[in-house]
């Protein structure tokens, strides 16, 4: 527990400290986010802000997860070092669509070619790695069943469907939260209460695992490495957290699509390594709602020929051109966020209370 929550505040003081120190140097090089002229025109203020933010938080999460096993002399595991291997490798493709975008003076970054070639790339190695490395037990990283709270035994499926799922799974995570990024702060808290909420449920997993045989019991959970999953989780948590300090609106940086692919991949691959990709549906609801906004807006406009089901996608946009306040839209989906994380927790809970089969 000591080394959890010393993750947790070292990614904390990470992006706290390392975000005011990037601030100067991207202002310094003139490193500003460029605005889509389609936008909400209240956004054009927003004009060369410091972006690429998302580099402190991977640092920062890196920095926490080596530091803390080295302070408290364990090791790493393997889980947890895949799950940072998707949040650098995602990262690192936002981060060459960034990098692109100020370099070429536009709001347009990778062709969407190329950003899905990186993305996936980035997946497929992560989710064929993830059925490598098995314990004492015999169990991977991940698993070859769909998950709800945990693996479901029917839906058991073969090794290569089972890549393309995880691969599905770390494209619609790594795509919602980079929709849900688009006004301060936004982004950022809302991951902040989804990965301190996985490091709760790691922690739960932790101490009813299976391969504890002295305290498991029929509801045990055959999770691979629960306990460095928790750290990795309230280390993101916490250099989420850290960053929303510089990042809240208004915001002094942006953490750009390096930030958000890279929150995007811890999504996805905390889902999948804790068995539970069906309840981040629940428990990261808010990412969820939005992008099913963005998809209902397309499959309206192609429908009708023409006609919008909102005044502008993705959901937050829409609000803004309602005339709220952003402020008002950032907390308001906070609290919705919020309520999608009470909800995820207490059906997770509820499932082991129970003792459902």
């Amino acid at each position: 527990m000591r080394s959890i929550l010393l993750a947790g505040g070292l990614g904390l003081l990470g992006t706290l400290i390392g975000t005011r120190f990037a601030i100067r140097v991207l202002v310094k090089n003139g490193y500003g986010q460029f605005i889509r002229d389609d936008g909400p025109t209240a956004h054009h203020t927003k004009r060369g802000t410091p972006t690429m933010g998302g580099i402190v938080i991977i640092g920062s999460v890196i920095f926490a997860y080596a530091l803390s096993h080295l302070i408290t002399w364990s090791p790493p595991t393997a889980s947890g070092i895949l799950v940072l291997y998707l949040v650098t490798g995602l990262g690192l493709v936002g981060f060459a669509d960034d990098w692109i975008k100020i370099s070429k003076a536009r709001s347009l970054g990778l062709s969407s070619r190329a950003k899905l070639a990186g993305q996936a790339l980035v997946a497929i190695s992560f989710a064929i790695l993830s059925f490598q490395f098995p314990d004492d037990q015999g169990i991977t990283p991940a698993s070859n069943a769909i998950s709800f709270l945990r693996d479901i035994s029917w839906l058991q499926l073969p090794i290569w469907a089972a890549v393309i799922w995880i691969v599905l799974v770390i494209a619609s995570w790594s795509n919602a939260a980079n929709l849900t990024d688009g006004l301060d702060g936004l982004a950022t808290g809302a991951a902040t209460m989804v990965f301190a909420a996985y490091a709760l449920v790691n922690i739960w997993q932790n101490n009813q695992s299976c391969a504890t045989l002295s305290t498991s019991g029929p509801q045990c959970y055959w999770v691979r490495d629960p306990r460095d999953l928790a750290l990795v989780s309230l280390a993101l948590a916490g250099a989420c957290f850290g960053f929303l300090w510089w990042n809240a609106s208004p915001a002094k940086i942006f953490m750009g699509d390096t930030g958000s692919l890279a929150i995007g991949g811890g999504l996805a691959a905390l889902s999948v390594f804790t068995r539970t990709e069906l309840l981040m549906l629940i428990v990261a609801g808010l990412f969820l709602i939005i992008t099913l906004s963005v998809v209902l807006q397309v499959g309206y406009f192609k429908a009708t020929k023409g006609k919008r089901l909102f005044k502008m996608a993705p959901l937050q946009h829409h609000f803004e051109l309602l005339g709220w306040a952003e402020i008002t839209i950032v907390i308001r989906f906070w609290i919705i966020c919020g309520l999608c994380v009470a909800l995820g927790l207490g059906i997770f809970y509820a499932e082991w209370t129970v003792g459902l089969p």
